[in-house]
């Protein structure tokens, strides 16, 4: 495999730690879970992007005369805030392209991304693609050379950060008494899943990935099944590994996907438990749901007693701020103590 091959920069703290849930294990009576704690990557609030951005820097730093990131996400994006992180930690402008309206306070993601120095761009166009375009254009007719990095930051080079996040993993858990039969986590725009199958087929990891959908429901099901398998088939590529993935290769839940953005009880609850058992926070978009999902096949019996589950933390907690008032108890809400 060439992944060592590939351009890399240094963005990340890692490896990330691994930990066993033994107060919420306990309390809950669940099997053995782990979390693999990528929350804490360290770049503005740490989660999985950084480990994308990496390569995609490297790449970008490759051409030799790009100044410029641009790329796009909701409004509350994760991976917006870490690319603007990364731009200003390699000394590079960021130009944002963020899905829907200006809102009239910035909070959340979108106060980091101030922050961090990037520039703000909003658009209620469905086509992120075309607009994306658009905006690299004018950044060249402004005089700069401009990186286009895709939403997510999923693509073959993206995907790489988790063919190596997994083979890190692969070493830690060589520290455990026992193999772990399941990893659980929140599967959006693809690329972590993508790496994260590779490193283990490559690694000859014995256990289940099961990617927890965010977005995609089980009517979109081929369709994100078949993004899967083109990018694992194109990362392979870039790879130069032999082997050819199709869409059964990939196992993914649709059944907590009830809209981009929607929290429930689901969500809520997963975050609460999660804090309040072991002082973690997890986000409403992504690891809540994703978190939320493992805790309910849990109580379906879906994992045996024994098993081990790894669930990967993909960051995200600065989203928390502006979703309040979703997650704040009726009760609580105009009646502080």
């Amino acid at each position: 495999m060439k992944l060592e091959q590939q351009p890399k920069v240094s963005l990340g703290f890692l490896p990330t730690p691994l930990q066993e849930l033994t107060r919420l294990g306990k309390i809950l009576n669940t099997p053995r879970i782990f979390i693999k704690r990528d929350d804490q990557t360290g770049l503005a609030f740490g989660g999985n992007k950084t480990r994308k951005l990496e390569y995609l820097l490297g790449d970008a730093l490759n051409h030799g005369d790009i100044d410029t990131l641009i790329t796009t996400g909701a409004v509350q994006s994760n991976h917006c805030r870490q690319t603007a992180a990364a731009a200003a930690k390699m000394g590079l402008r960021c130009e944002l392209l963020l899905g829907g309206s200006q809102p009239n306070d910035l909070d959340g993601n979108t106060l980091l991304d101030y922050l961090l120095g990037a520039n703000l761009h909003w658009t209620e166009s469905n086509d992120s693609q075309l607009m994306l375009k658009d905006l690299a254009e004018k950044v060249r007719a402004s005089g700069y050379k401009p990186y286009i990095i895709p939403y997510g930051a999923s693509n073959p080079i993206g995907a790489l950060g988790y063919v190596n996040a997994m083979i890190e993993l692969i070493q830690q858990l060589q520290t455990l008494p026992s193999p772990i039969d399941y990893i659980i986590f929140a599967s959006c725009s693809g690329g972590t899943q993508v790496g994260l199958q590779i490193g283990a087929d490559f690694m000859n990891f014995k256990g289940q990935i099961i990617g927890i959908s965010i977005d995609s429901d089980v009517s979109q099901k081929n369709k994100y099944q078949e993004l899967l398998t083109n990018l694992a088939n194109e990362t392979c590529d870039l790879l130069q590994l032999p082997q050819t993935y199709h869409n059964q290769n990939f196992t993914v839940n649709y059944d907590y996907a009830k809209g981009y953005g929607v929290v429930g009880d689901l969500e809520r609850n997963a975050i609460l438990q999660l804090a309040q058992l072991e002082g973690i926070l997890l986000d409403p978009v992504y690891t809540g749901r994703a978190f939320g999902g493992l805790l309910d096949l849990i109580n379906k019996n879906f994992f045996k007693k024994e098993d081990s589950i790894l669930f990967w933390h993909t960051g995200g907690s600065s989203a928390l701020f502006p979703y309040r008032e979703k997650l704040i108890n009726e009760k609580l809400k105009g009646h502080p103590s």
